[in-house]
């Protein structure tokens, strides 16, 4: 009896062994991600953007400094290029390949370049975790890993998630390409 007792003993702590290291290494571990940096104007690295792939969307975590205070809107857009410092236009329209109306409030949007509003810190710093089951990383029409990559850009403005084409956003002040 007691050796039966001691052979449970040991089947039960492999496997709380095999369960705590099935546990470390959860299956997000090998999602497909890409790591990019996020310049402003000048074109000074201001931070850093992940984009992780999920399930159904992606993952996206934010880390920057020196940003204006308040709500800025942030959008996917059509091409990863950042070179046009000044304005970032080589960057392209929003991710949109169906047409579709800009803004989360709007009735027959939004479109797939769409995300909330970056809420930036009093001392210029923002770190932030959001989802959008709206683009994928590498599939579908809305893939951000495409042909000419993809760029998230934060605006100097709050998006109102309404108006035409980008919410009221106004001029663009960081760049990151996603490629």
């Amino acid at each position: 009896m007691l050796a039966l007792l001691n052979r449970c003993k040991f089947f039960c702590l492999a496997l709380g062994l095999g369960c705590v290291a099935l546990m470390a290494c959860p299956g997000s571990a090998f999602a497909l991600s890409t790591q990019a940096e996020l310049i402003d104007n000048s074109g000074k690295p201001i931070g850093t953007v992940e984009v992780e792939q999920g399930h159904k969307g992606v993952l996206v975590n934010i880390q920057a400094k020196d940003l204006p205070p308040g709500y800025h809107g942030m959008h996917f857009h059509a091409v990863g290029d950042c070179s046009d410092l000044a304005t970032f236009k080589s960057a392209g329209g929003h991710v949109n390949p169906f047409d579709t109306p800009h803004g989360f409030r709007n009735p027959d949007g939004p479109h797939e370049g769409n995300l909330p509003n970056l809420v930036v810190a009093a001392d210029g710093t923002v770190e932030v975790e959001l989802y959008s089951d709206l683009v994928e990383l590498d599939a579908g029409p809305a893939k951000l890993l495409d042909d000419d990559g993809t760029a998230l850009i934060i605006h100097t403005d709050k998006d109102d998630h309404y108006s035409q084409p980008i919410g009221g956003s106004g001029g663009r002040i960081a760049c990151a390409v996603i490629q």
